[in-house]
Parts: C-alpha cells; sequence; structure tokens
C-alpha cells in the first residue's frame, strides 16, 4: 500500500510546520514539498523492489537469512553490497514485504509471500503533475538503479557508477536550486548562516561547494537580510575540478560585485594549513551535504575547528537522519559511494557528540528535530551550529 500523502494531508501538515518553525526556516517545506517528498520515497521504494527481484534477493529472502547471508545467497561482492543491501532489507521490510525478526545474532529478514505488483511509472506521473521541477532527482534514480546489479556484483564501483564522465550532466542538475528536492538543503543552511553568522567583518569559508548552488542561496539570503556588507571573504573551495569550473562560473556570473569571492581546492580529509588555510584565519566554515563523506569525521571537524578564530562557527546543511540506523530514501543513490558507507548520514545526538568531541561548543540545530521527530518522523533536513569557543578548556 502506498505511502503517499494526498494534498490536502500535506496542506495540514505544512501549516502545522510553519507554525513550529517560524518565518526563517519554514518557508521552503510547503504542501507541494511535503507530498513531493513522499512521492519520491515511493518511487525509490518501488525501485529498490525491482533490483530486489531482478537481482536474486527475493529469491534468496525466501528462506530466512541475515544481511550477511542474503548477501553471500545472491552471490554478490560482499564488501560493497552489504551496506546497500541492508538499507533494502530495512527498506522492505518497514514496507512490510519482509519480516524483519531481531535477535543477539543481527536481524534476520523473510519473504512474507508474494511481492505486489508496484510499477515506478505511475509515481513518476503523479511527480509531473505535481511538480515537474522534481525530475533530476528522478532521473538520477532511475539511473543508478539500472547499474545496482552490476555494482552489486563487484562488477563496477559506485564512482564508476555514479561519476562517470557522461553522467556530469545528472549531477549538474542535481545539485541546482531548480531541482526541487535538493534546493531545501540550500535554503535551510542559508537561513541557518544568516542567524549565526559572526559579527564583520566575517570570513567564510565553504567545504564541498560543488556546482555552487549552496553559496548562490547563501549569497542570495545574505543580501536579502542586510549582511552581505559584513562579508569580508567568500572562499569557495571544492576538490573535483569539473565541479570548481562550474560553481565559480556560476558565482562570478550571478555576483558580479562580490569583490569577496575567492576560488579554491580544499581536500577535508588532508590538513587544512598545509592547503593554504592559516590557523584561525576563518570566521565561518559553511558546507552543505558534505561532512557526510568525509573519510574521517573526527579529523575533518578538528581542522575546521583549527581554522576558525576564537567564537568562529561552524554551520552544517545535512539530511538528518531522525533515529540513528533510519533508512532515508537518498540512500538509495549514496550507499554506492565508499565514502558515504563509512561516513554517511547522523542523528542529532551523532552531530553533537562528534562536533563536542572536536572541541566545539554550543552545538544547536536548525530547526530542533529532537523536538519534532515524535509528531514529524521524517522530517530529515537541517543545519547544525556550533561554536568554537574563546577559551579552550584543558
Amino acid at each position: 500500500m502506498s505511502e503517499v500523502v494526498e494534498l490536502e494531508e500535506a496542506e495540514r501538515r505544512s501549516r502545522e510546520l510553519a507554525a513550529i518553525l517560524g518565518p526563517r526556516i519554514s518557508p521552503p517545506f510547503t504542501a507541494s514539498f511535503i507530498r513531493s517528498a513522499t512521492l519520491y520515497d515511493e518511487y525509490v521504494l518501488r525501485l529498490t523492489v525491482g533490483i530486489f527481484r531482478a537481482t536474486g534477493l527475493a529469491k534468496a529472502a525466501e528462506t530466512a537469512g541475515t544481511t550477511e547471508e542474503l548477501v553471500a545467497r545472491a552471490g554478490f561482492e560482499p564488501g560493497r553490497a552489504r551496506v546497500p543491501v541492508d538499507w533494502m532489507l530495512r527498506r522492505l521490510s518497514h514496507r512490510g514485504i519482509l519480516e524483519q525478526r531481531d535477535a543477539d545474532g543481527g536481524a534476520r529478514f523473510q519473504l512474507r509471500g508474494e511481492i505486489p505488483p508496484l510499477d515506478p511509472e505511475e509515481i513518476l506521473e503523479a511527480q509531473r503533475r505535481q511538480d515537474a521541477s522534481w525530475q533530476p532527482s528522478y532521473v538520477l534514480a532511475e539511473t543508478v538503479a539500472q547499474d545496482y546489479p552490476v555494482f552489486l556484483r563487484g562488477e563496477r564501483t559506485g564512482e564508476e557508477v555514479l561519476f562517470s564522465p557522461g553522467r556530469l550532466r545528472l549531477w549538474v542538475n542535481f545539485f541546482s536550486n531548480d531541482n526541487g528536492l535538493y534546493v531545501v538543503n540550500n535554503l535551510v543552511g542559508a537561513a541557518a548562516v544568516a542567524e549565526l553568522l559572526p559579527p564583520a567583518p566575517a570570513a567564510i569559508m565553504e567545504l564541498g561547494g560543488g556546482l555552487g548552488s549552496g553559496a548562490t542561496a547563501l549569497l542570495d539570503e545574505l543580501r536579502r537580510s542586510g549582511r552581505w556588507a559584513d562579508v569580508r571573504e567568500y572562499r569557495f573551495t571544492e576538490l573535483v575540478p569539473f565541479f570548481m569550473r562550474r560553481g565559480q562560473q556560476a558565482l562570478e556570473t550571478r555576483f558580479p560585485d562580490a569583490s569577496f569571492l575567492k576560488f579554491g581546492a580544499l581536500d577535508m580529509n588532508l590538513p587544512f594549513a598545509g592547503q593554504g588555510v592559516a590557523p584561525g584565519s576563518v570566521s565561518l566554515v559553511y558546507a552543505v551535504n558534505t561532512l557526510h563523506v568525509a573519510r574521517d569525521l573526527d579529523f575533518t571537524l578538528r581542522e575546521i575547528f583549527g581554522a576558525l578564530a576564537p567564537g568562529g562557527r561552524l554551520v552544517v546543511s545535512e539530511c538528518i537522519r531522525t533515529a540513528p540506523g533510519q533508512a532515508i530514501y537518498i540512500e538509495f543513490i549514496f550507499n554506492l559511494m565508499e565514502t558515504f558507507r563509512s561516513g554517511g548520514f547522523l542523528a542529532p545526538e551523532e552531530w553533537k557528540g562528534a562536533m563536542e568531541a572536536a572541541g566545539f561548543g554550543d552545538v544547536r540545530m536548525l530547526p530542533d528535530i529532537p523536538s519534532l521527530r515524535a509528531r514529524f518522523p521524517h522530517f530529515q533536513v537541517g543545519a547544525v551550529g556550533a561554536t568554537r569557543p574563546h577559551s579552550i578548556q584543558t
């Protein structure tokens, strides 16, 4: 049975969220966005069912087994397949297609019966009628689904599937403020920075700026909120040369008067000081959907901490789990990346613990997802802010 909400219910949820979130955070969460999110979740579920059948996982799950046992029965490459297969099994269990039994040896999954016919195309058509701006997200998911079997068998790496030269256009369209799914992360992050930006003159450094959509949304917000003149420097960093070129071109075209813009490569997995970022030189570090692919999150957070001046802020906009281990629809795509499988999305408590372990204080979440999750268990977009204290406790 579909879990898509109809527009009337989405309108009710949007009104309820607006009353809770307030005018700075609530605008992106329209009724159309809420319904579209449930449509996309359903689309990904139906793609998952197709992969489950086509790869032999359904046959393997006729007898109960752990994730590792089902991976072996289906003939998958275990190093790559374990995380995405476990995600698939938990999603299908939540939907009632699989039975999940938790035991000391780990969760065991078994097919409940005949798999219901679920056509992804009817969801895609409903999305076109609701909001066609989500189309890039559907194209990317469908393209990735085609290569899931060869990935699970170990015949192609996730990076080859996701980032081959012929697929760069998919990412240009996905990481865009014209994409109704992706833009919400940029808008929430921009609102958080406008609230948490230290006093002028501020030196901002963005990590993993990609194609520039996050910086665009942030600079638009700073101009709108009267903070434009407070920015002394905006250092846009990106490691992938293609993304850097496109991001720089987009920002210089849109903001010809932004004399404070600077551009440079930065690998968040290496020491910042050796890459031209002096200790204590930055007022605010900003990252949209970046830190979840850090190879060692603690290392990267400590490098950010060192780059910040005392009183400086870190703001990350991320997809947030409302509970540890929760399966989120966008993981269908990113579970193919090795760095994501070793990092990934975190719950609020996990973000707070990681930031405090790196030395940060005053960790806060915008919106306050812990207070929302009982009523909105699938509210998974948020910004996490933290401060480098003026004095470091020893």
